[in-house]
């Protein structure tokens, strides 16, 4: 006689009970714990109202719009503004100065920031370290019209960095005339300003580096430019890949385009108009805001692009990345 198959006691479950399942814990969870959960409300308020919301305009890049109450433009122009930029000779000016200045201060600020960072992990006395990380943090929270102002007045004629040179024997410089000087006023006026604070993130990684690791390599007899060329910089690659994927991510938007309207002039306008400042003149001030917005358009698609293909190289090559 054929036995019988028994019937498996364990049940079946489906695929629908987990989500089911997930879905009443996330709610038990929001419900426990509603006073963190309020916290996000005005984050999130703001992302979907100032950063979302806003992608919508995009569209007036396809369609002709002058203002007035259809907000979404008037007809249908395909891609009639992005072949005018394209064959606009201000608009390449525009973007090689903008590549060309954002090459260069990511250039001179990185490496700077992260040299930094390591000398201030190396001081031992913690009263002159604090001293030292909050006068490189101070200009950070100067505001960018009152630095723009202080470079404006130093670097003026009759300022004291042309009285110096006279002192010295030398001539008179018009820094803010001539367009030679720009990309270096640029660049260490803005080292200046974000050194200290760009050091944070790099100092908290170092407090998570095993300190067994120093005392290894101590043992082992490295001394202290090899401690930090073997576990210090190796420890926060990581951070450091991180931080330049989001820089490079940013090589076309990163030029700091109020800085640089507060800085240039007619005669530094060859030199110092960048992409952010032709979309203001052509946007703001020309009221041609198709063609503005096509060439934000464009801009932020070539960041999308630049910070997409640093993340695939460095997650092929370091296996860090941000997704």
């Amino acid at each position: 006689m054929k036995k019988k198959k028994e019937k498996s006691t364990i049940p079946k479950v489906k695929p629908s009970d987990f989500n089911k399942k997930n879905e009443h814990s996330l709610l038990r969870h929001i419900k426990k714990e509603w006073r963190l959960y309020s916290l996000m409300v005005l984050p999130i308020l703001y992302y979907i109202v100032f950063k979302y919301v806003p992608v919508i305009g995009n569209i007036i890049a396809f369609r002709r719009y002058k203002g007035g109450p259809n907000i979404l433009g008037e007809y249908w122009v395909g891609f009639r503004y992005f072949e005018q930029f394209l064959k606009d000779p201000q608009f390449w000016q525009a973007f090689w100065n903008t590549l060309r200045l954002s090459i260069e201060y990511l250039l001179v600020r990185f490496p700077v920031t992260l040299i930094f960072a390591l000398l201030l992990n190396e001081l031992r006395k913690k009263w002159w370290k604090k001293s030292v990380q909050t006068i490189s943090y101070l200009p950070h929270f100067i505001s960018l019209v009152v630095v723009c102002g202080m470079v404006k007045e130093l670097l003026a004629a009759g300022g004291p960095i042309n009285q110096l040179i006279q002192s010295l024997g030398g001539d008179k410089i018009a820094f803010m005339s001539e367009p030679g000087w720009f990309d270096a006023i640029y660049i260490l006026s803005g080292v200046w300003q974000a050194l200290g604070w760009g050091t944070i993130l790099y100092l908290t990684a170092m407090t998570g580096i095993n300190t067994e690791l120093y005392e290894a390599a101590e043992m082992d007899g490295a001394g202290k430019l090899q401690q930090v060329l073997h576990v210090t910089i190796p420890g926060i690659l990581p951070t450091i890949m991180t931080l330049l994927i989001m820089d490079i991510g940013g090589i076309v938007t990163s030029s700091n385009m109020q800085k640089i309207l507060l800085l240039y002039n007619p005669l530094n306008q060859e030199r110092a108009d960048i992409i952010g400042t032709l979309v203001y003149r052509m946007g703001i001030t020309g009221g041609n805001f198709s063609y503005a917005a096509a060439v934000g358009l464009f801009e932020g698609v070539i960041g999308l692009i630049l910070v997409s293909t640093a993340n695939f190289l460095s997650k092929k090559f370091t296996e860090t990345s941000l997704w």
